[in-house]
């Protein structure tokens, strides 16, 4: 069964574990399931463009954290809407390709790991049980001051929608055969001027039940945030990381089912750790609206202020400024094309 219960617990039972971090986690492009299953020429073709990006990283890592900065790369697989898809069909490819054009790919991650973090069983043994991280991440969602509260709109735990400011109704009811109000434009929290107004789906309908539960059908831009939060080091469930990388045996094949694989797999042995302290995407131009979603949601998330502390004073024992603000540590490179 998956365990449900907050993270807000892990400072109730004692100090919260670190992870390794690196400087900087860079992750090197992202494709939709259909794009990874029909052919090689796309891959091909946005690997070639993102390895000198890749090295301009690297040398611009030298200049702000020294000349031996840490640094990780990782890849994002597309499995949570397309689980029926075949590993075995896709993945000796897609690393099969990154080779060919000089791409270096440390962790291999799933996104319906961003959702439910599988067990981990070593010799038929649990050692940690499943977790339904999206649902936990869910209950640390918080809102500004708006007027839900006064029974216009649920809170985001609700309705499954976050947005970046307030949406208002002004007036009043007029007679009873004219009841109109007059609409007032969206405001957006924080503006600098003008407003620029995002409403961010996070869930939707339901997918079928399991053991009799509803389950969500987690949005794209929310499970990206959830990727980005595993990527900085700051979710833990009972004080413990909820993601540990597992090393790949490349002497065994690929499982057959995505649901087989962990969360995350670290592909090179002698990689930098996965989390780090900033992270970097490189990404189509396409997902521009979907990180500009994940900037809001992130911004709306209340995390752990004891996993927060920790990474900040590590920065600091290692000359590092890590901001308190998580969208602080994100930043991108968005390529021109598809």
């Amino acid at each position: 069964m998956e365990n449900v219960a907050g993270y807000s617990e892990a400072t109730e039972q004692g100090r919260v574990s670190a992870v390794p971090l690196s400087h900087l986690s860079i992750e090197v492009g992202h494709f939709l399931m259909g794009e990874l299953v029909n052919g090689v020429d796309q891959i091909r073709a946005q690997f070639r463009s993102i390895a000198p990006i890749i090295e301009g990283c690297v040398r611009s890592a030298e200049i702000e954290f020294g000349c031996r900065p840490r640094v990780s790369t990782c890849f994002l697989i597309d499995d949570y809407f397309r689980p029926e898809t075949d590993p075995t069909m896709i993945l000796d490819k897609v690393l099969g390709i990154a080779r060919e054009c000089g791409l270096t790919i440390d962790y291999l991650a799933r996104e319906a790991g961003c959702a439910t973090v599988p067990a981990v069983t070593r010799d038929g043994v649990v050692i940690t049980p499943s977790i339904a991280l999206a649902e936990i991440v869910r209950q640390r969602i918080v809102s500004e001051p708006r007027e839900w509260e006064k029974g216009r709109t649920p809170p985001p735990t609700q309705s499954g929608w976050l947005c970046n400011g307030t949406r208002e109704v002004t007036g009043t009811p007029g007679q009873a055969m004219h009841p109109e109000q007059q609409a007032a434009p969206a405001v957006q929290f924080g503006r600098r001027g003008h407003s620029i107004f995002l409403d961010v789906e996070m869930s939707s309908a339901t997918r079928p039940q399991v053991n009799g539960r509803p389950v969500p059908e987690w949005s794209c831009p929310y499970l990206a945030s959830i990727w980005q939060l595993l990527r900085l080091g700051m979710l833990r469930f009972h004080g413990k990381p909820v993601v540990e990388p597992q090393p790949w045996n490349p002497d065994v094949p690929w499982p057959a089912r995505w649901a087989d694989m962990p969360s995350v797999v670290q592909l090179n042995p002698h990689a930098k750790p996965f989390a780090a302290y900033r992270s970097h995407s490189i990404l189509p131009q396409r997902y521009l609206e979907i990180e500009h979603a994940v900037r809001v949601i992130l911004d709306h998330t209340y995390l752990d202020p004891e996993v927060v502390e920790q990474v900040v004073s590590r920065g600091i024992d290692e000359g590092v400024e890590v901001p308190i603000q998580v969208v602080k540590r994100l930043s991108h490179y968005l390529f021109a094309g598809s």
